[in-house]
């Protein structure tokens, strides 16, 4: 297990981004361009895509998109804008639907892409219905889930994923269901909640439950190959047997024997995020969906719980007093290698 002593020279200490960088509307826009703009982004379960029309329509820091499942069967990935005058086509969510039409003007697209209907735009010689497309993204699956990329010269999906792929080997991703979603608003820069949740440095101070599910004495977290691997020995009775993901830039994916969760940290602006859980199991059957319901409820609470500590940290960073501060070598790694990740991607 590599550690920020193995890597930082001798003697140097290792330091958090600097305080600005959580509220800087600069960085935040570099931010926006550079990691956000260019990395695969989870958009959702691939089961709600079975049949042509199927759709999943989300936001990434105010870029509009979705996938749908045309014809043929394929996967399209699209900017959720009209050419005309840059209204939707969909709402936010996922649903199903036989046509692409435009809610502004009632232009219609076909699920490729193309435009098919411009109503009572009148005849010009100069306008070819060729030329106004909609704006694609690039669209990749792996295990069950949906990604895409706003960057159209992005690289293959399993190169970003980098070693989450062998870590959750073992598990049967693809037979666990999607059951349910769960959104929460966070008042702190992404990075904020991001450095929290690669850590279990907080554990003992925040979460007093989770501490007593946990063996806090072997709880290990490390950053490699575009991932941070929490891992801590289980006490009876834990929900919590597994692997405990994080990927570059802002993915979560615990997995478990009877299921998983995902999450999405979407910024909204440079002090405020958003949190989008998607839970699965593996057994859907009615007889157990009181302790699904349990397990999703444990899960939120502990997400909860880390909303107060996080908000009045960020407060403390914006106030201006705070610059940087030094990470623990024996529960910081997660942290220090994010930061390496979001220096290099901010470097270019």
């Amino acid at each position: 297990m590599q550690t920020t002593q193995t890597i930082a020279a001798k003697g140097q200490p290792v330091l958090t981004l600097p305080g600005s960088w959580y509220s800087d509307p600069e960085i935040f826009a570099a931010e926006r361009a550079r990691i956000f703009g260019k990395t695969w982004q989870l958009a959702g379960p691939l089961s709600s895509l079975q049949k042509p029309g199927d759709y999943m329509a989300i936001e990434i820091l105010g870029w509009r998109v979705f996938v749908i499942r045309n014809r043929e069967g394929e996967l399209k990935g699209f900017h959720n804008v009209c050419r005309h005058r840059a209204g939707p086509l969909l709402d936010e969510g996922r649903g199903h639907c036989d046509i692409l039409r435009c809610r502004y003007h009632l232009w219609v697209y076909d699920t490729d892409g193309n435009l098919r209907r411009t109503p009572a735009f009148g005849e010009a010689d100069w306008f070819d219905k060729k030329d106004y497309s909609l704006f694609p993204v690039k669209v990749a699956t792996w295990r069950g889930l949906v990604f895409v990329n706003l960057d159209m010269d992005a690289g293959p999906l399993e190169a970003a994923l980098g070693d989450l792929i062998d870590e959750c080997a073992p598990y049967p991703m693809e037979s666990f269901t999607f059951v349910r979603e769960e959104v929460f608003d966070i008042g702190c820069n992404w990075k904020t909640y991001t450095d929290n949740f690669v850590e279990g440095y907080h554990i003992p101070g925040i979460h007093a439950g989770l501490k007593e599910m946990v063996d806090m004495e072997r709880f290990q977290t490390t950053g490699r190959n575009q991932i941070v691997v929490m891992e801590a020995p289980q006490k009876d009775g834990s929900i919590y047997g597994g692997v405990w993901t994080w990927a570059f830039p802002n993915m979560t994916l615990s997995v478990y024997p009877h299921g998983m969760n995902t999450s999405r940290i979407m910024p909204i602006d440079a002090k405020r995020t958003r949190l989008i859980y998607n839970f699965y199991f593996k057994d859907v059957a009615p007889e157990g969906a009181e302790a699904r319901k349990r397990t999703i409820e444990i899960n939120c609470g502990i997400v909860r719980e880390d909303f107060g500590i996080c908000e009045i940290a960020q407060g403390n960073i914006d106030a201006g007093r705070y610059t940087q501060g030094p990470l623990s070598p024996r529960h910081e790694d997660g942290v220090r290698y994010f930061h390496e990740l979001v220096r290099n991607a901010l470097a270019g």
